[in-house]
């Protein structure tokens, strides 16, 4: 839940990029719904690792049975419904685009274990982002839009390829994780500088700091 802050970006950067307003209701409902889908993904990613967990990671919520796990699921649903009842409620093509989201993050947490090209649909959950968000501000993504979809999910493949090597060096690495998972929201705030104006350049900053911040306050376990 410590990199919220770049789902926040993320969503900001589309509505920018789009024309739409900032201080709307219809962007408010945007980063209400897409947070959610991303904490109902936080937790569907936990149901899925619970085996795994249990014999790596026994003291997390779930193995520990401080969760259970009927509540975790009743949990995951609830948000999971809450969010598309919030798209729907700004315009039907928000909801198609937000369903379309749900979707590639339950087919991303279902089969993230047991293939590595599910890296694809990380990236693509990532990327989903920024139509749903336009199509929540100014209903139609535009060019500018699509560019930055598309930049984020290059960078998500990047990042989890650079994981993924980090993890074989005995050596401290080179970029540690979290400095790349806040690297999402300067990403946005390079875009924005590029597609829009450069002093939207301090929104990525800012996201990445307050990421940084987040990820210090709520470390994961």
């Amino acid at each position: 839940m410590s990199n919220l802050p770049t789902v926040w970006t993320n969503t900001l950067c589309a509505v920018i990029l789009s024309g739409g307003s900032l201080l709307s209701m219809p962007t408010l409902g945007a980063l209400v719904g897409l947070s959610l889908i991303y904490a109902a993904g936080m937790c569907l990613n936990d149901l899925m690792d619970l085996s795994e967990d249990r014999v790596r990671k026994p003291g997390r919520p779930l193995p520990s049975r401080r969760i259970g796990i009927g509540s975790a699921i009743t949990f995951m649903m609830t948000l999971f419904a809450s969010a598309l009842v919030v798209l729907g409620a700004i315009s039907p093509g928000t909801l198609l685009w937000g369903a379309v989201l749900c979707g590639v993050v339950l087919l991303y947490d279902s089969l993230h274990r047991k293939h590595a090209a599910t890296v694809l649909l990380m990236a693509a959950c990532r990327a989903l982002v920024f139509p749903v968000a336009a199509r929540a501000a100014n209903g139609q993504p535009t060019r500018a839009v699509v560019v930055a979809g598309a930049a984020q999910f290059l960078y998500v493949i990047a990042l989890a390829l650079i994981a993924r090597w980090e993890k074989t060096r005995t050596r401290a690495p080179l970029i540690p994780v979290p400095w790349l998972l806040a690297g999402i929201a300067l990403v946005d705030g390079a875009l924005l500088a590029v597609l829009a104006h450069p002093g939207w350049l301090v929104l990525g900053i800012a996201g990445a700091v307050t990421t940084r911040f987040a990820q210090r306050w709520v470390p994961g376990d």
